[in-house]
């Protein structure tokens, strides 16, 4: 494999309602393809850093859209098997003003659920990545699939592979095996350089109570303290990035990255989200920001606000993924916006 960052996770369809209309009466949607995963490649391909998608779709046109449009943006897809079964979907009804936007999973029984459980050839797969990205949304999806991640990590460990993990839990994804989430992605976060989690994660990880819900001030607060305990009980772990975000409607928000390190506390300036588009997407815009900054040798703090600004990037285009290069997200930190001619 010549990509230096290897991406593993499930590719899915986005099946989106336009804004206004709820999925319950929406006549028609709008089709996109996507994934967390498959976003972090996307993005750091447009970052200018070679990179491969692992992953399984169906045999078929809708496994054929997933590679193409992989092919696309310049992701490697020699690591892409194809399978008999049916594609992950997820069916997004946008939110508008005081209504929130709401996401229905439809991915049980999908061919990647159910080929991974057969296991991935990590070594031949990891040849030659210098990094390997997971989520905590495939350890979600069964306890095979946690299994085949959790091998996968282990062998990127025992390789001298990187490997940053992004928590991503969702509560509708675990259901029956929400008990076990939090041994599980302990078990994944103990091989990790780099966690992508906000503070319910870390709980999750740590084995404590989660915190409830809080201002803005003490969310900070529980991050630093649980970020912490994380540095002081996994060796592995260097840095632990989030985004914090205030929504008071759909379209108007603020958004800040904050980055734990073993030195301390970093954070990045506010920005203020106006007539946003899409935020689905924007946390794996900002992972890619910060693996970006890994890449390229960044200090801690300008990685931050890169990553931040990337996400901020994603809130203005429709697709899951994010398109910016690095000069859009460059010229965003210089803060110019005017129009170009």
């Amino acid at each position: 494999m010549s990509a230096r960052v290897a991406c593993f996770g499930e590719m899915l369809l986005r099946l989106a309602a336009d804004r206004g209309e709820l999925l319950c009466t929406a006549r028609e949607l709008a089709v996109h393809v996507g994934g967390a995963e498959a976003n972090v490649a996307i993005a750091l391909a447009h970052f200018g850093h070679p990179t491969a998608m692992i992953t399984v779709v169906p045999q078929g046109a809708l496994g054929e859209r997933c590679v193409s449009e992989l092919r696309c943006h310049g992701v490697d897809s020699a690591a892409v098997q194809f399978a008999a079964g049916r594609m992950g979907l997820y069916f997004l009804e946008r939110g508008a003003g005081l209504r929130p936007a709401q996401v229905v999973y439809d991915r049980e029984h999908s061919a990647f659920a159910r080929q991974i459980a057969y296991g991935v050839p990590w070594e031949r797969v990891l040849a030659g990545a210098e990094w390997l990205h997971v989520s905590g949304i495939t350890a979600a999806l069964s306890a095979e699939a946690a299994g085949t991640l959790t091998t996968g990590v282990r062998a990127a460990h025992a390789r001298h592979v990187r490997v940053s993990f992004d928590c991503n839990y969702r509560p509708s994804l675990w259901r029956e095996r929400a008990e076990e989430a939090g041994s599980v992605l302990r078990e994944i976060a103990a091989h990790a350089e780099i966690l992508f989690a906000n503070a319910h994660d870390l709980a999750l990880i740590l084995g404590v109570p989660p915190p409830l819900e809080a201002s803005a001030g003490d969310a900070v607060d529980m991050f630093d303290a649980l970020a912490q305990a994380v540095f002081a009980q996994f060796a592995s772990v260097q840095q632990i990035a989030t985004t914090q975000r205030h929504e008071p409607t759909a379209e108007a928000q603020e958004l800040a990255g904050r980055l734990a390190t073993r030195a301390g506390v970093l954070h990045s300036r506010v920005y203020a989200l106006r007539d946003i588009i899409e935020r689905i997407g924007s946390g794996d815009a900002f992972a890619a920001g910060i693996l970006h900054g890994a890449l390229s040798g960044f200090d801690p703090q300008h990685a931050l606000e890169f990553a931040t600004a990337a996400a901020c990037l994603k809130h203005t285009v429709a697709e899951d993924f994010s398109l910016a290069g690095m000069q859009h997200v460059d010229a965003l930190l210089r803060g110019e916006t005017a129009l170009r001619r």
